[in-house]
C-alpha cells in the first residue's frame, strides 16, 4: 500500500474519533467545523470558512479544467433515546467504531477528505478538486451547503458522500411538505348548521390516498403522498368546524418536478394548499455520465435513493456515494466499520482514476 496513503487513512479515523466527541447538532456544530479546520490546516491546505462550512480547493487548481466537487456533511441529529453507549464516546470494538454520526455521514466526510488530501497536491491532475465540510444538512437548512455555492469556483458535477455502501445512488427522491386548510363555516352541531370543513378535508385525503401520478420510475417507483397529520381549531364536541388543517408528505421520482406535483393538486383539491419549501427536488444523473461510466467500469451497482441530501440543493450532476449503511442512520448505538472507510477511501480513488471527461469547450 502506498504509505503516504496508509497514514492518511489512520488520519481519517482519528478525525472522525475527535468529530464524534463534539457536539455537531445542526446549526451548533461549530466545534466540529474548527476541528475539520484545523486538521486541514496543520497538512498544509489553505481552506475557507464560511459559517459552519469548511472548503478547499486543490493546489494546483487550473481554470480550463473540469472541476469535482466532493462534499458531505459534518452536523448530525440528536441522538436518541435508545443509546446504551455513549454518542459522544468513540469507541471502537470487533471492528466497529461506535458513535453519534460515524455512519451518517462522519465516515465518508473523513473518506472524502483523506483522498482530497492525497489528490491536493498532485500537479498534473486531469481535473479539478474541490473538497467542502458543510453544516446543516440534516434539516436542509439555508445555512448549510447553499449558502457557499456563490464562494466556489464554477462546479461541473460533485460526488456526495451519504452511506449508500459504496453502492451509487443515480437518482434520489424529491421532497416537498404541504400545508393544506379546509374551510367552511362553524355552526351547532345539534342543529345541523354550518359547513363541516373536516368533511371537506376527509374528501381531500380520500383523493390524495387513491390517486396515483402517471409516470413511474425505474429507479425510484412512483409518486407517493401521505397524509402526516389533521386538526380542526375548535376542541368543542357541538361545534362544526369552520377550518381543517392538514399535512402532506410528498415524495417526488425523478420524473416530476414539484412545481408540476402542487399544481396538480391545486387543481384536485378543495383546500388551500401551500408547500412549506420548493428546495428539495427530485435528482438524476445521467448514466452516461463520466462518474456513472467510471463507477460501471468498476462493477458498482445503481440504484435510487428514497433519502434527500444535500445533492437535491446541488445544481450541477451530483452522484451520491459512499460507506456505511443508510439503515443505521439515526438508529442507537450508530456505527460504521473501519474497513468501510478503509475500502471506500481506495474506491474512491479508483472511481477518479477512471473517469474521463470531454475536453472542456
Amino acid at each position: 500500500m502506498n504509505e503516504e496513503l496508509a497514514i492518511l487513512k489512520r488520519e481519517a479515523i482519528d478525525v472522525l474519533r475527535e468529530l464524534i466527541s463534539l457536539d455537531s447538532i445542526s446549526k451548533v456544530e461549530w466545534k466540529t467545523a474548527s476541528a475539520i479546520s484545523k486538521y486541514m490546516a496543520e497538512k498544509g491546505l489553505e481552506t475557507t470558512r464560511v459559517k459552519n462550512n469548511v472548503f478547499a480547493v486543490n493546489k494546483f487548481y487550473d481554470p480550463a479544467k473540469f472541476t469535482i466537487l466532493l462534499n458531505s456533511h459534518h452536523d448530525t441529529i440528536k441522538p436518541n433515546s435508545g443509546f446504551s453507549k455513549d454518542p459522544f464516546n468513540p469507541q471502537i470494538e470487533n471492528g466497529k467504531l461506535f458513535g453519534l454520526g460515524s455512519n451518517d455521514a462522519g465516515g465518508a466526510l473523513v473518506s472524502l477528505l483523506c483522498v482530497f488530501l492525497f489528490y491536493y497536491k498532485k500537479e498534473n491532475l486531469r481535473f479539478n478538486l474541490v473538497f467542502a465540510a458543510t453544516a446543516e444538512e440534516e434539516i436542509s437548512g439555508r445555512d448549510g451547503i447553499e449558502s457557499i455555492f456563490s464562494f466556489l469556483p464554477p462546479i461541473d458535477c460533485a460526488i456526495v458522500g451519504e452511506p449508500t455502501q459504496m453502492q451509487m445512488a443515480v437518482a434520489e427522491r424529491g421532497l416537498m411538505v404541504i400545508d393544506c386548510i379546509a374551510l367552511g363555516k362553524a355552526g351547532h352541531a345539534a342543529r345541523n348548521e354550518g359547513e363541516n370543513a373536516l368533511y371537506k378535508a376527509i374528501n381531500d385525503i380520500v383523493w390524495i390516498k387513491n390517486y396515483s401520478f402517471e409516470k413511474v420510475s425505474e429507479l425510484l417507483g412512483e409518486v407517493k403522498m401521505s397524509v402526516t397529520s389533521i386538526e380542526t381549531e375548535n376542541k368543542a364536541h357541538n361545534v362544526v368546524p369552520a377550518s381543517c388543517k392538514y399535512i402532506v408528505d410528498v415524495r417526488v421520482n425523478e420524473l416530476y418536478t414539484l412545481d408540476n406535483v402542487l399544481e396538480t393538486l391545486k387543481i384536485h383539491l378543495q383546500s388551500e394548499v401551500k408547500p412549506r419549501s420548493m428546495r428539495l427536488k427530485s435528482s438524476f444523473i445521467d448514466l452516461d455520465h463520466p462518474l456513472v461510466k467510471a463507477g460501471l467500469d468498476l462493477n458498482l451497482n445503481v440504484y435510487g435513493s428514497p433519502t434527500t441530501s444535500d445533492k437535491s440543493l446541488m445544481p450541477f450532476p451530483a452522484l451520491k456515494i459512499g460507506p456505511g449503511d443508510s439503515a443505521r442512520s439515526h438508529m442507537a448505538d450508530e456505527f460504521i466499520y473501519v474497513s468501510e472507510i478503509e475500502e471506500a477511501v481506495d474506491l474512491y480513488i479508483q472511481l477518479l482514476d477512471r473517469v474521463q471527461f470531454e475536453q472542456k469547450k
